[in-house]
């Protein structure tokens, strides 16, 4: 049984395939496009998993998609006409859900079908029942509290349930116009971070500051007696102005979401050209830790309606890897569990996985531990590429490889490490990263100079062998998606300064070696020669998607100053 899932004209477009439950491969439209959060129809990611399966279009039995325009469909109305939305808005949302609506068109046209050819049965799959099928099903609980919570989809914003065996129960929701995404999105732009997808800039620049206005931001945002919460409206246009969900050629963007009594009871917008000022910092603190604080509310919540040890988390707040980090102190669960992939893009397993064992009732088989699931390339494709351009490079066994690039790193080298299946997921886990020393005090002034050019504020992450975790770090766990922000023992801070941030924090990776032997071979060389089990990793890109084939990695690597480029195991070196 082939199952395609598919999330489309929705942040983070993307496409994954099942063959009887297991995950043949999962990518990001936006891998293809090179266009960051792309969000139309995901063709090409599509065309590449149909390939890695071995088999077209005509052989899937289902297609699940993770949008349902028919889900909430009174409410939608209802709010509409309360709202007083204005025509251009409606007419934008009637545009978005008849694109969502007519999936069976862009298959029958993207692969020139005849009538009767797609024999696929279509499954919607609303947004957030999605979202925790992607977070419980792959997880290693056979019953477990779970929680989907992000800016909106499907008019939700955040729902609780419960997941046992193949089966998932929705508790409660909490929809549009009220989203804890929302919430920390507006504040983002207030703070002079416009685009879409900037919400992480936020929690890099909350430990620069001190949570002064905590209880300013309790007028914004209410918690409500049964472990959810509500906006005040007040603060925000875009249950009367809606939010712009058309986006042109794919690139996702939305308009500005504060009122002006925001601005009024807070502030001038910072404008991104603007300074940050210490205002700047003490409100991204205050927000992140107000944040915090309503997730570990709703958990608590969820906790006291379910009484269970264990918890999935999923949706685009579920990136939120600082609160992450601090669940398992704030609340009374005792496990977690979040996806690699726990954004929108997720939702595309969380549909094929939905129709696979919630309507099909298929035993689960698999957890998910890694997220490699994209392109990868052979030797002999990395030589070609590079005997086109005429670059000089040299082919290296394992152990040649592990001793040559540890001692570019330890000799103050930043290394594009380029290996395997690409990541399925926001984040670079060993395969497509740009790699350093974490002992150097300049590694982060090194990377922004010679690659990243990036904000300074913004902290880089250590990759480290699964077991040193506890010497390094105060909480020790599995970390396998770099999902969760721990603090770094005060003893250990100064010997990894290029990974801890202001706070004495890193959100780190903890690489095992029995999923990730290469990753881990060259971490342990270069722990063998150092003395540090850790290597700073961060995504393989200059200001675009991560890198997802040879010829960008190489286009990156030649346009920076970057030191070395391993490519499986080939390498180029600078002279």
């Amino acid at each position: 049984m082939y199952i395609l899932g598919v999330n489309a004209y929705h942040g983070d477009s993307s496409a994954c395939v099942y063959k009887n439950g297991t995950l043949i491969a999962a990518t990001e439209e936006e891998r293809f496009r090179r266009i960051k959060h792309w969000a139309g129809f995901p063709s090409q990611a599509i065309e590449f998993c149909l390939k890695e399966a071995g088999i077209k279009v005509q052989d899937l039995d289902y297609i699940a998609i993770s949008r349902d325009p028919k889900a909430n469909f009174g409410k939608k109305v209802v709010t509409a006409l309360k709202q007083k939305l204005s025509i251009k808005n409606i007419i934008d949302r009637v545009s978005n859900l008849k694109k969502a609506a007519s999936i069976e068109d862009e298959f029958i046209s993207l692969f020139k079908l005849q009538s009767g050819e797609l024999k696929a049965k279509i499954v919607n799959v609303e947004h957030h029942r999605a979202h925790l099928a992607s977070a419980f099903f792959p997880s290693p609980f056979e019953k477990s509290a779970l929680l989907s919570i992000d800016g909106m989809g499907d008019f939700t914003s955040t729902m609780i349930g419960t997941g046992e065996g193949t089966q998932i129960s929705v508790l409660d929701s909490v929809s549009y116009p009220h989203s804890v995404g929302i919430f920390y999105t507006t504040f983002t732009q207030w703070l002079g971070f416009p685009h879409y997808g900037d919400e992480y800039k936020v929690m890099g620049l909350a430990p620069y500051g001190e949570a002064k206005y905590v209880d300013k931001l309790r007028q914004v945002l209410k918690f409500l007696p049964n472990g959810l919460f509500e906006l005040n409206l007040d603060y925000f246009n875009h249950a009367k102005k809606g939010v712009n969900m058309v986006w042109e050629g794919g690139i996702p963007a939305v308009d500005s979401i504060y009122s002006d009594k925001l601005i009024a009871e807070f502030g001038p917008v910072r404008k991104a050209e603007d300074k940050l000022e210490q205002y700047h910092y003490d409100m991204a603190a205050s927000v992140q830790r107000f944040t915090e604080e309503l997730i570990y509310h709703i958990l608590n919540g969820l906790h006291a309606r379910t009484g269970l040890d264990s918890v999935c988390i999923a949706g685009g707040v579920a990136q939120n890897s600082v609160a992450n980090g601090k669940i398992i102190q704030n609340t009374p669960f005792k496990k977690l569990y979040i996806p690699p992939a726990g954004h929108d893009a997720g939702t595309a397993i969380g549909a094929a996985l939905w129709v696979y064992h919630q309507e099909l009732k298929n035993n689960r088989e698999e957890v998910m531990w890694h997220g490699y699931f994209g392109a990868k390339f052979t030797n002999a494709e990395v030589e070609a590429v590079l005997k086109a351009q005429n670059i000089d490079y040299r082919v290296l066994n394992d152990s040649e490889l592990f001793d040559e690039v540890s001692q570019c790193l330890i000799d103050g080298g930043v290394v594009g490490w380029f290996q395997g299946r690409a990541e399925f997921g926001p984040r670079a886990l060993g395969h497509r990263s740009i790699l350093a020393d974490p002992r150097r005090t300049d590694a982060k002034e090194i990377l922004n100079a010679k690659i990243k050019r990036r904000e300074s504020f913004r902290p880089f992450a250590p990759s480290i062998l699964k077991e040193h975790t506890a010497t390094y770090f105060e909480r020790v766990d599995d970390v396998p998606f770099m999902e969760k922000v721990f603090v770094i023992k005060p003893e250990m801070r100064a010997s990894i300064p290029a990974v801890t941030h202001v706070d004495g924090t890193g959100r780190l990776q903890t690489v095992d070696a029995n999923i990730e032997p290469k990753y881990y071979g060259l971490i342990a060389a270069f722990h063998q020669k150092s003395g540090v089990p850790i290597l700073l990793n961060t995504s393989f890109n200059e200001n675009e998607p991560i890198v997802n084939k040879p010829e960008e990695a190489l286009a990156c690597y030649l346009r920076t100053k970057m030191d070395m480029l391993v490519m499986e195991n080939v390498v180029i070196r600078r002279s």
